[in-house]
C-alpha cells in the first residue's frame, strides 16, 4: 500500500477555492491543529486566501444552556439555505476532559441543515478558551468565507465565561434568552446588554407565548433603564420559537437592518479592522505564553521561583522578573 502524500499549500487552496466539501473541512483541521509542522502550511494558506475573505456576514450566537440555539441555529441556517444563500455554522462545543474533542456533536443535533448541500457544520472543541470560543474560530471563518459561505454563524457554549470574544470577531451579536424573564433579569449582565446587537426570546409558543412577550417588554425596560444605549444603537428585541419557525425571519431581518445600518454609518469596517488588531495581539499573546512556558532557560528556573513565590519568600512580580530575564525579554 503505497503510502498518502501529504498535503501541500496549494492542494488546500484549490480544494477551499473550489468548494470541495471534503477538503474545506481538512482545511480546518490543518488551519486547528497545534503541531508545528502545520503551523506553517495554515500560515501560508490563509496568506493566499485572504484576498478572496471578507465577504461573509459574522454572526455570533449565545444564550443559556436549554436557550435553544442549536434549535435556533438550524432554523435560521435553513431558512437562509431557502434564500439562496450557502451558510457555515461553527458550532463550539465544550471539550471533552478525557479526549479534548467535542462533545455535543452538533451534525446530529442539526441534522435537517448538515443534510443541505449549501450548508456547512463545523463542531470544534472549545478547549477551554474563554467565551466558549475555540481558539481558532477567527481563522475557520476566514476559510469558510474563501470557500464562498455567505453566512457565518458562530454559536458559543453559552455557560458564564465572557462574551467579550465573541463580539470582538464577528459583525452582529445575537443573544438568545427563555421567556420568563424575572430570574434572568436579575443576573443579567450590563457588559453582556452592552455587546448584543439583537436579543430574542426564544421558545415563544404554546402555553409560554406571554410569558415570552412578557420577557421582552422587560429587556425593553431594562435597556431603558441601564443600558446607556443611544435609541439608534439600542438592541433589537424580538420573541421567536425556533421549534415551530416562527419570528425566525424576523429575527434575521433585525440582523441584517444592523448590518445594513452599521455600513452606511461606516461602523462596520471599522469594526472589523479593530477586531483584526485585538487578533493580532491575541495572536501576539498567547504565542509569547507558549514560548514563555517551552524555553529552556525558564524551564530550567520555573519550579525553583514558583516553589519561592508560593511559599511567600519571593514577590510575584521579582518572579515574572526572573522568568523573563531567563527567556531574555527583559532589558532593563
Amino acid at each position: 500500500m503505497s503510502p498518502r502524500r501529504v498535503l501541500t499549500a496549494d492542494d488546500y487552496f484549490d480544494g477551499v477555492r473550489g468548494q470541495n466539501v471534503s477538503m474545506l473541512a481538512r482545511a480546518f483541521t490543518l488551519v486547528e491543529s497545534s503541531s508545528q509542522r502545520h503551523i506553517p502550511i495554515a500560515e501560508e494558506l490563509l496568506t493566499r486566501l485572504m484576498p478572496f475573505t471578507g465577504g461573509g456576514l459574522r454572526i455570533g450566537i449565545t444564550g443559556a444552556p436549554g436557550a435553544g440555539k442549536s434549535t435556533f441555529i438550524e432554523a435560521l441556517g435553513l431558512l437562509l439555505v431557502a434564500k439562496g444563500l450557502r451558510v457555515a455554522v461553527l458550532a463550539v462545543d465544550p471539550s471533552s476532559g478525557v479526549t479534548g474533542g467535542s462533545i455535543l456533536g452538533d451534525k446530529t443535533r442539526m441534522a435537517k441543515l448538515a443534510a443541505e448541500d449549501n450548508a456547512f457544520i463545523r463542531p470544534s472543541p472549545s478547549a477551554g478558551t474563554l467565551g466558549g470560543v475555540a481558539n481558532k474560530t477567527r481563522e475557520i471563518m476566514l476559510v469558510a468565507e474563501a470557500a464562498g459561505y455567505d453566512v457565518i454563524l458562530v454559536e458559543t457554549v453559552g455557560v458564564g465565561q465572557s462574551e467579550t470574544m465573541v463580539a470582538e470577531m464577528t459583525d452582529c451579536f445575537l443573544a438568545l434568552m427563555l421567556p420568563g424573564a424575572g430570574d434572568e433579569l436579575q443576573g443579567i449582565k450590563r457588559g453582556l446588554l452592552e455587546l448584543v446587537d439583537v436579543i430574542a426570546v426564544n421558545k415563544a409558543d404554546g402555553a409560554n407565548r406571554k410569558p415570552a412577550l412578557l420577557a421582552a417588554q422587560q429587556y425593553h425596560n431594562a435597556l431603558d433603564s441601564i443600558s446607556g444605549h443611544a435609541s439608534d444603537a439600542a438592541p433589537a428585541i424580538l420573541t421567536c420559537s425556533a421549534l415551530h419557525q416562527e419570528g425566525v425571519d424576523d429575527v434575521w431581518d433585525a440582523i441584517t437592518k444592523r448590518c445594513e445600518s452599521s455600513k452606511q454609518s461606516k461602523k462596520f469596517e471599522h469594526r472589523r479592522r479593530q477586531q483584526n488588531l485585538r487578533w493580532l495581539w491575541s495572536i501576539v499573546e498567547d504565542r509569547l505564553r507558549q514560548t514563555l512556558h517551552t524555553h529552556p532557560g525558564v524551564q530550567e528556573i520555573c519550579d525553583d521561583v514558583e516553589s519561592r513565590v508560593l511559599v511567600g519568600e519571593m514577590p510575584p512580580a521579582a518572579g515574572a522578573r526572573q522568568l523573563f530575564a531567563a527567556l531574555k525579554l527583559d532589558h532593563e
